[in-house]
C-alpha cells in the first residue's frame, strides 16, 4: 500500500487542480492553493473532477495562505512561468526541510530557477501531458492524457509510486531536459497560433499554410535545442502532426490566458527560443513573428492606449 502523502498544490489552476485532484481522490491529503474565488467553491462544495474516467467531488482543503505549504512533504508546483521567481519567494519561509517540489510548468527552465530561490530543497523538473482546463469555481475539466516524466532525485521514486498508483501514469527519466524541450516545441507550434486566432487545434491545422508555419517554428526550436547541446528525442515533427488529431477541441493555454485579458507564457515558449536562438548565433524567424504578435495583443487586452 503507498504511504498517505501530505501534498499541497502552489498554484492551482487546471494542472495543479487536476494531478492534485488525483492524488485527493486516492486517499492523500492535499491542499490547494488558489484564488479566493477558487478556495471559496472548494471548501463548500469540494473540487469537481470532470474527467475522462469519472465525475465527482472530490473532497480536500484550499486556501488563499502560502503558508499552507508547511508540513507538505510533497508540493505541486504549477504557477506560470512568469511567476516561479516570486511564487518561491513566497514559500521559502514556510516549507519544510524535507519538502520536496515537484516543477509542473511550461517552458524548459524553471526548476533551475527554482532551485536557485530554494537552494536548500529538493527540486524536480516534470513535463506535463494533460488537457485540461478550469470549467469554472472549483471544477476542473480534464479532455485527455495525463502522464508525467519526472527526472531523478532522493524522493522521485516514490513520488512516482505515489502518482501512478493515483491513476497518474509517471515515468522517471534521465533526459528531463531532452523531453521538456520536446514539450517546449509542441507549445512553440500550438500555442501562439491558437492564441492570435482563438481557434481550438483541430481548426487551427486546417487553416491555409499554418501546417507549413509549424514545421518552419519546429525547425528553429530543434536547430536552438542542437546548438544547446540538448538531445531531443524521437521523430518531434510526427508528434506535432499527431496533436491536433488528438486534441482537436482544445484551446493552447495561451489562447485561454489572452481570452481572460491575462499576461501569457508567451516569453518562455517562442520567446525563450529567440532569445537562446540570439545568443547561440540561431535565428528563429518564425518564432519572433509569433511572439511579438502574441505580445501585441497582451497589450491590446491590457487596454494599454494606442501610441
Amino acid at each position: 500500500m503507498t504511504p498517505s502523502l501530505k501534498v499541497a498544490v502552489m498554484g492551482a489552476g487546471a494542472v495543479g487542480c487536476y494531478f492534485g485532484g488525483m492524488l485527493a481522490h486516492a486517499g492523500h491529503d492535499v491542499v490547494l492553493i488558489a484564488r479566493r474565488q477558487h478556495v471559496m467553491a472548494v471548501t463548500q462544495r469540494g473540487l469537481r473532477m470532470q474527467t475522462t474516467r469519472f465525475d465527482e467531488q472530490v473532497r480536500l482543503t484550499a486556501s488563499t495562505d502560502v503558508a499552507a505549504v508547511r508540513d507538505a512533504s510533497l508540493v505541486l508546483f504549477c504557477v506560470k512561468s512568469t511567476d516561479t521567481e516570486s511564487a518561491g519567494a513566497l514559500m521559502r519561509p514556510h516549507l519544510a526541510a524535507s519538502a520536496t517540489m515537484l516543477c509542473l510548468q511550461n517552458g524548459v527552465d524553471n526548476a533551475d530557477r527554482l532551485r536557485a530561490m530554494l537552494p536548500q530543497h529538493a527540486v524536480a523538473a516534470a513535463v506535463v501531458y494533460v488537457a485540461t482546463e478550469m470549467a469554472g469555481p472549483g471544477h476542473v475539466r480534464h479532455h485527455g492524457r495525463g502522464e508525467l516524466v519526472i527526472e531523478p532525485s532522493g524522493s522521485s521514486a516514490a513520488v512516482a509510486q505515489a502518482l501512478v498508483a493515483a491513476g497518474v501514469p509517471t515515468e522517471i527519466s534521465d533526459n528531463v531536459r531532452g523531453a521538456l524541450w520536446n514539450k517546449l516545441i509542441l507549445n512553440c507550434a500550438y500555442n501562439a497560433v491558437s492564441a492570435i486566432t482563438q481557434l481550438p487545434y483541430g481548426k487551427t491545422v486546417a487553416g491555409e499554410g499554418v501546417t507549413d508555419l509549424m514545421r518552419d517554428v519546429v525547425a528553429e526550436c530543434l536547430a536552438v535545442a542542437h546548438a544547446e547541446g540538448v538531445q531531443v528525442a524521437g521523430d518531434v515533427y510526427a508528434v506535432v502532426d499527431k496533436l491536433a488529431a488528438s486534441m482537436p477541441a482544445q484551446f493552447s493555454s495561451t489562447a485561454q490566458d489572452l481570452a481572460r485579458g491575462k499576461r501569457s507564457e508567451i516569453d518562455h515558449l517562442n520567446g525563450l527560443v529567440v532569445v537562446r536562438g540570439q545568443a547561440l548565433g540561431v535565428a528563429a524567424p518564425a518564432n519572433r513573428v509569433l511572439w511579438a504578435l502574441v505580445k501585441l495583443l497582451e497589450t491590446k487586452a491590457a487596454g494599454t492606449p494606442d501610441a
